[in-house]
């Protein structure tokens, strides 16, 4: 079992995540802290489970090598690497591309999870969390590339695992991401091809989901693009907002300098 009393937060330097109530986590992040990712279970990101990224795909969707619109959910792995919480600051591949920042709620289940139906999926979640899912801009949606989508610090959680009481409607809320001086991104979890009660039944029809893993309800389509500099901002509903700031690759190999082998 994978149990949410309230608000799970790992402050950056604790050796353990702290479950506390809404007040002090509120109180606790508002003076600046960091923190480390509120879960350590599997994460699994979601593709194509916005109704605006398929319609963008149009013809090409039945097109080689895609062929068809996909029966199934199209899941990737978030693999350890990519890790990160709250204030993290993630390293850009290649600002000329920069990194697109997908704010995706971040369903955490709560005990084994196997062919579950949709209207008993509500039973096995613990809770809800943000996931800042990061990737380098592509065109191609065919088999997710690991290349784009798993460098280091690229799914950023947090700051914290919310219950999922205080979360009554996953399928209706607002996401942002507010990056420094643009207009703010605004999509909403409403446009979802299936919705959080349905993406389980899907997922656990062929494969078993564990307690305390993580699975992204997926991410809007025309997500934002962020470069060295900036800071990006993410919110959905009334989930605690999650930062993240992006750094250029010669910032990582000056802090490297005079480093051993």
């Amino acid at each position: 079992m994978f149990a949410l009393a309230d608000h799970l937060l790992h402050p950056e330097g604790d050796a353990l995540p702290r479950d506390v109530d809404a007040r002090t986590a509120a109180a606790l992040l508002a003076r600046g802290m960091a923190c480390r990712a509120p879960v350590s279970g599997a994460v699994y990101g979601t593709l194509l489970n916005d109704r605006a990224a398929l319609n963008a795909l149009g013809d090409a969707m039945h097109a080689p090598p895609y062929q068809a619109p996909p029966k199934a959910p199209v899941l990737y792995l978030k693999p350890r690497n990519t890790l990160a919480g709250h204030r993290a600051r993630v390293v850009v591949p290649d600002d000329a591309l920069g990194v697109e920042v997908g704010a995706s709620l971040g369903i955490v289940i709560g005990r084994t999870a196997t062919r579950v139906s949709a209207d008993r999926a509500f039973d096995y979640i613990a809770g809800y969390t943000l996931v800042a899912d990061l990737s380098v801009p592509h065109a191609s949606v065919y088999r997710p590339s690991v290349r784009f989508r798993a460098c280091d610090g690229f799914c950023v959680i947090g700051p914290a695992a919310v219950a999922a009481r205080h979360v009554p409607a996953p399928d209706d809320l607002t996401i942002e991401v507010l990056l420094d001086g643009r207009e703010a991104f605004i999509a909403s979890t409403a446009s979802s091809v299936r919705n959080v009660a349905q993406l389980i039944a899907d997922v656990t029809d062929f494969m078993t989901l564990c307690a305390g893993d993580v699975i992204t309800l997926g991410v809007p389509h025309g997500s934002p693009v962020a470069h060295a500099g900036d800071t990006a901002t993410l919110s959905i509903g009334g989930l605690p907002p999650l930062e993240v700031s992006f750094a250029g690759a010669q910032v990582q190999d000056q802090e490297h300098d005079g480093e051993q082998p």
